[in-house]
């Protein structure tokens, strides 16, 4: 008998979508201790209730259970507010703009002083500034511009020379200066770690409080979207540190699982080193696992394929490019068996289809050594999954942990780079659904909008955000895509008991709709806006 006294809080009046099953709603659920206890009629429910208990009064609005995120990086964006130029925000158009904002910017600062731009699009911004253009504008100061798929920078001669970039200075490894086919000198251009490296060089001295600053705006911006959990990718130890304060503090109001980033190699081998598992932590910090990073990205003509590139290649690109792998198998091999032996789950990033291919077949080896009946092994992105990849992705259990965001902001780039014909094999949800594959979505923001319902549109609709069409042979139901962001992104995280439905005994996360999402014209999809975020049974956003 459920005692009316531990009830704090009640929802009612809505119609809650609960995700067990295609239509099953409920008008009301309870709630105690951060935990939904009971659901039924608004009756039902108000007649359990105390006096003292605080109502949420839907006023007939449409609820779903708390939107999941399986991959992003709040950590990223919140390190560079402030600090770095963001290009989304529309201010330029042409790279004409763009000299004029970097020479504006820079004037009367000190030779030392960086501008560092990110979300950077060379189709949106009218194409790479050349190294010399970048050094007229910032009269010897250094530059970076970092495109919006975090693979790939155009940085100046002092922003090279900051980093010992030079005509003699051998590639990274799994990175590209790109050189000169005339005298060998870097143009500039820089692609996975050979960005990075400038990177870390800007953020040497960030410290958590860096971060801790403007993490609280991106995650605020993440409730407006219906978001209650993300899984930060790729996380960075001041982040971790940042997370742990604003939990401490209170100012953690959604919650954080964490991917550590395997970009430092020091930071995994302390976190296996000290014995930590999935599932370390607690209902608003905990840890997810550990990631790599297998390949480039598409819209940057960097990740793996097994066949070249269409369409307009970049600015010295050799003939038949097919893109560049980043792991050394064997290495990989050796890190997957380690942190899977040791509890952890594996993430390793990879877009094209060679680099998917050989990531399942690094997987399928580890698994071919010993019994691991629940790994959750992950490939993060997983976007050209070609029948082939469909059936090494089922056969072994992997889950495909699909940037569905890609399809909305980036789907025109991924026409024109790899053609209207190899779609079919982008982001197939019908046929991963179909097959039993595990497949939930994520925005990978700042990369793409974070808003969850632009790239549940992309999988029903199976149109980019200008409309052009990714082949509509594999368009998924609402309530498919719905469920990429519910129960599937809980699974991704070992939370589907906590996480992802509106039951007794879960978590009592939940966000209230403008509209029926599976009542209205699925064309309308990315136009649902998000009235309140509940997380805990605390409303923590409300529009207005």
């Amino acid at each position: 008998m459920l005692q009316t006294k531990l009830i704090d809080t009640v929802v009612v009046n809505g119609r809650l979508y609960t995700m067990e099953a295609p239509g099953r709603t409920i008008e009301a659920l309870a709630i105690a201790g951060g935990r939904i206890v009971a659901t039924g009629s608004t009756k039902e429910i108000c007649a359990l209730a105390g006096a003292d208990v605080a109502i949420i009064d839907c006023e007939g609005r449409t609820g779903l259970p708390g939107l999941i995120d399986s991959h992003c990086h709040p950590d990223m964006t919140g390190a560079r507010l402030g600090r770095w130029h963001d290009f989304s925000d529309g201010a330029v158009t042409t790279r004409e703009q763009v000299l004029r904002l970097i020479r504006e910017n820079l004037a009367g600062k000190p030779q030392d002083y960086w501008f560092a731009g990110y979300r950077f699009d060379d189709i949106l911004h009218g194409g790479y500034p050349t190294r010399a253009e970048l050094d007229e504008a910032a009269a010897g100061r250094p530059v970076l511009i970092y495109r919006r798929c975090a693979q790939m920078g155009m940085a100046n001669t002092a922003a090279l020379h900051a980093v010992g970039f030079t005509a003699a200075q051998a590639d990274p490894p799994f990175g590209t200066i790109e050189r000169s086919a005339t005298d060998g000198e870097p143009t500039g251009l820089l692609r996975a770690r050979a960005a990075h490296i400038v990177i870390e060089h800007i953020q040497a001295d960030y410290t958590k409080e860096d971060f801790r600053a403007g993490l609280g705006r991106v995650l605020d911006e993440y409730l407006s979207f219906g978001i209650t959990s993300i899984h930060n990718s790729l996380t960075q130890t001041q982040a971790i540190r940042a997370y742990q304060d604003m939990r401490d503090a209170g100012e953690l109001h959604l919650r954080v699982g964490f991917l550590v980033t395997g970009r430092d190699e020091d930071l995994v081998r302390a976190t296996l080193r000290a014995g930590y598992r999935s599932g370390f932590g607690d209902e608003w910090l905990k840890l997810i696992g550990v990631e790599w990073v297998g390949d480039g990205s598409t819209s940057g003509r960097t990740a793996a394929y097994h066949t070249p590139y269409v369409g307009t290649p970049l600015k010295d690109e050799p003939p038949g490019y097919c893109g560049t792998l980043l792991l050394d198998p064997d290495q990989h091999r050796a890190r997957v068996r380690e942190a899977l032996d040791l509890g952890m789950i594996v993430c390793t990033d990879a877009m094209g289809d060679r680099a998917i291919a050989e990531v399942i077949r690094i997987y399928e080896d580890v698994l071919s050594e010993g019994a691991c009946t629940d790994h959750r092994l992950r490939i993060e992105h997983c976007c050209a999954v070609t029948p082939e990849n469909l059936e090494g992705l089922r056969r072994n259990g992997i889950i495909c942990s699909s940037a569905a965001g890609f399809a909305w902001d980036l789907g025109d780039a991924h026409l024109a780079n790899r053609g209207a014909g190899a779609m079919a094999d982008f982001w197939p949800h019908r046929a991963m659904i179909d097959a039993g594959v595990i497949a939930p979505a994520h925005s990978d923001a700042p990369v793409c909008t974070a808003n969850p319902f632009a790239a549940m549109s992309a999988l029903v609709n199976r149109r980019t955000s200008s409309g052009a069409s990714l082949d509509r042979r594999q368009s998924i139901e609402v309530y498919e895509a719905v469920e990429a962001y519910t129960t599937l992104g809980a699974y991704a995280g070992r939370e589907e008991h906590l996480k992802g439905q509106l039951r007794p005994g879960m978590l009592a996360d939940l966000c209230l709709l403008d509209r029926d999402p599976f009542a209205t014209d699925p064309e309308t999809l990315h136009e649902v806006r998000v009235e309140k975020a509940i997380v805990g049974g605390a409303v923590k956003f409300s529009r207005g």
